[in-house]
């Protein structure tokens, strides 16, 4: 047995060992329970690690699961925990609206408060609510063909929108410029035909959009891409928000993960730019489900038919499309989302401006860690989400061994107790400098042992040493 053989039997021994009870959970329940997320970086070598940690409770920026381990917590409900988990305003919210029942089918008590609160907060004119973001994203489009009697929409490479078919596309291949098609099978190919794919950031989209203007209802953009965080295009956005406006298309943006984290009025504030629909989700809810759809009144009135009043002769004037939910406004979700609503408002930006800055020292720590050891490894951040990026080293890039090791930092890493998303995450303002220690502990250790198996490269200073 080689090295790297031995070193890898090693970990998986090791990580299985002390996540027994997690694979056991998933072996019970494979048989009868779908679940993507259990073949997450599925990979044979490394297939008696891929089973998702379950969780038993959670605390501030903590996770114990089922075995009891303890993990400093990175994936933070996908970055709906800004406030970590738990927290007492929003658990205090939620059992107070549970005493007063979930009650199903009257108006929420607390509806109104929230939208005026997002409102307020964002500089939208109107607020609808649904329960995810994919039905926020899907409701939001719908808005805009409505609106603009229009069917193509342009989305952009590299952006997530949800789970909805209409969105679930990609770039053909050897097809012509934009074409889009699906990601998967089950999804039909009639619906990708109504949706183009440029290239997000390059000049070149924009004048494909000028070419195609009186075709397209709207243009979706996920203004910080999950997959590309070192991509922030604000002079692009800026142009983008001057052509559609000018051609009447409706511009969205995907601020499920931007929304409330880089800025209190999210990407729109720090970009400058202000769009006709905005999808938020994730952190309005407090960790409770959740999807907004937001906007400009002459779009948003689509939804009911627009302004009317009692004791005149008014009435819905505008036509309206479909849009309804049982879940819809859930009183739990509604009292969540108020309570985190309102903590934001009170916090004001400098929450959102500490959390940035405090991400950033974190990412330039590890950067420069990375660079000692002349790693293939560099990080980026957008505010309080942070992941990997390309290294710019071509040879590394290259190197299969050195990718290998990379895809088995992940697990290192939670085998020491810290839980990530895509090899990043988010900070939250649970998360102490003790944490940060912590997790910067866990990785100089995870990447000496990858050293040692021969998985990640040792500098030759050290490697003269190690001799």
């Amino acid at each position: 047995m080689n090295q790297q053989q031995k070193s890898l039997v090693t970990l998986t021994e090791n990580y299985t060992y002390q996540t027994k009870k997690s694979k056991q959970f998933m072996e019970k329940y494979r048989p009868i329970m779908a679940d993507p997320r259990a073949v997450w970086g599925f990979n044979l070598p490394m297939k008696e690690m891929c089973y998702p940690i379950v969780g038993k409770r959670s605390s501030g920026c903590k996770i114990w699961d089922i075995d009891g381990n303890e993990y400093v917590d990175l994936v933070m409900g996908f970055g709906s925990n800004i406030f970590g988990h738990n927290p007492s305003f929003i658990k205090n919210a939620i059992a107070e609206q549970l005493e007063q029942g979930i009650q199903l089918g009257p108006q929420s008590e607390l509806a109104g408060e929230v939208a005026e609160l997002i409102c307020e907060l964002t500089g939208v004119e109107r607020v609808a609510i649904s329960n995810t973001g994919t039905e926020a994203v899907m409701t939001a489009i719908r808005l805009a063909r409505a609106a603009t009697n229009r069917s193509k929409i342009v989305m952009f490479s590299g952006s997530y929108h949800g789970h909805f078919d209409g969105t679930l596309v990609k770039t053909g291949v050897n097809s012509g410029e934009g074409k889009a098609e699906a990601i998967a099978p089950g999804i039909p190919d009639k619906i990708v035909e109504d949706v183009l794919i440029l290239d997000y950031g390059n000049p070149r989209s924009l004048e494909i959009i000028k070419s195609q203007g009186n075709q397209l209802a709207a243009v979706l953009v996920e203004p910080v891409q999950s997959s590309r965080i070192n991509l922030q295009p604000k002079e692009f956005l800026q142009q983008l928000r001057q052509v559609t406006e000018t051609l009447g298309i409706a511009l969205i943006f995907d601020e499920m993960v931007t929304g409330f984290r880089i800025h209190l009025g999210g990407a729109q504030a720090w970009f400058d730019v202000q769009a006709d629909i905005v999808a938020y989700g994730k952190i309005v809810g407090g960790g409770m489900s959740i999807g907004i759809i937001a906007g400009k009144a002459n779009y948003l009135d689509r939804i009911d038919g627009g302004m009317w009043n009692y004791g005149d002769a008014s009435s819905p004037q505008i036509k309206k499309t479909f849009f309804a939910g049982t879940h819809c406004k859930h009183p739990l979700s509604m009292a969540a989302a108020r309570a985190v609503l309102m903590q934001l408002k009170v916090q004001g930006n400098s929450l959102q401006e500490e959390l940035n800055l405090r991400t950033s020292q974190f990412v330039n720590k590890l950067n420069s860690y990375f660079e000692s050891e002349k790693l293939p490894i560099r990080m980026t951040n957008f505010g309080s989400l942070f992941g990997p990026i390309s290294s710019g080293n071509s040879e590394a890039s290259e190197n299969a061994t050195a990718d290998i090791g990379i895809n088995l930092l992940s697990y290192h890493l939670t085998h020491r107790g810290v839980l990530l998303l895509r090899g990043g995450g988010f900070l939250s303002t649970a998360h102490t400098d003790a944490d940060l220690d912590r997790i910067f502990q866990a990785v100089k250790d995870s990447v000496a042992e990858l050293q040692t198996g021969g998985f990640l490269p040792i500098p030759a200073a050290k490697f003269s040493q190690v001799r």
